[in-house]
């Protein structure tokens, strides 16, 4: 049976490599899939050409659909202080993007970048550094067939679905996407209904995984504060009809901790849809 959820490859970046990953988790029923950048598992500077087309050939085989590639911004800060920083950012992020061309994956999730939480640059040098990013990925995403979807991130100085919608607003690339994580909201005590709505615009996707307030998490459904009883309602009530993606952090016992998740949403009537690619 085909799950009502999307898979985010996150608790297997250490354990497996991508296609290993993927046919793992397509025998548990899941057919869509967000996948992770890191090291060893799927690296864009590590797949020559060779490698990525036999990746898409794989990919095909397995009867997955790819909706996006996420590339975890621990590491890199598109608005970060030093322009090494920023230039090294993006060489690794129009890696990505051309690695989505190669795939035909629709989707590039990145960040608008962090500040220095002590001491933060001013608000509009940093939306510069983020806009002046958009303008080098916004365009390659339009030349290879994918777009740029940018994420609600706590650690970022754009967190709320207010400031992140505004500058993208102002950028005016209407073709930019939001991917809106629930639990990344709830962290910063976003009301749920109102982030969705004003992001409903520019929505492609949905992540999944809860936390509590006092320590930023992406645990399993039912181990934190989010109100997941309101989550299907309030998607129901923007239009929103994407799988939503489960991004759990789990080691060491993912796949137990992503089958009581989906216990426990189904335990509350979630009925997932496919919008058609």
């Amino acid at each position: 049976m085909t799950s009502p959820f999307g898979m985010n490859t996150y608790s297997y970046t250490m354990s497996h490599g991508v296609e290993g990953c993927v046919a793992h988790l397509a025998a548990q029923g899941y057919e869509t899939f967000e996948l992770m950048m890191y090291p060893g598992h799927l690296w864009p500077p590590e797949m020559d050409a060779a490698a990525r087309r036999a990746l898409a050939r794989r990919l095909r085989a397995m009867g997955v659909r790819v909706v996006t590639l996420n590339m975890p911004n621990i590491d890199l800060n598109v608005a970060g202080a030093a322009r090494e920083m920023r230039a090294y950012t993006l060489e690794m992020l129009r890696g990505v993007v051309e690695l989505a061309g190669d795939l035909g994956v629709p989707g590039v999730v990145v960040g608008p970048g962090k500040s220095n939480p002590l001491y933060p640059a001013p608000r509009d040098r940093l939306i510069g550094y983020f806009h002046a990013a958009l303008d080098e990925l916004v365009p390659l995403a339009r030349k290879v067939g994918a777009g740029i979807w940018v994420e609600n991130m706590p650690f970022a100085f754009l967190p709320d679905a207010k400031g992140l919608m505004e500058v993208l607003d102002d950028y005016g690339a209407e073709d930019v996407g939001v991917v809106y994580d629930v639990a990344n909201a709830v962290f910063i005590r976003e009301e749920l209904r109102e982030g969705l709505r004003i992001v409903q615009p520019r929505l492609k996707l949905v992540h999944l995984s809860d936390t509590g307030h006092a320590a930023y998490r992406h645990d399993p459904v039912g181990q934190g504060v989010v109100p997941w009883a309101s989550v299907p309602g309030l998607l129901a009530e923007i239009g929103h009809t994407e799988k939503p993606v489960l991004e759990i952090i789990s080691a060491g016992n993912a796949d137990a901790d992503i089958r009581a998740s989906e216990a426990r949403l189904a335990g509350l009537g979630w009925r997932g849809e496919v919008r058609a690619a």
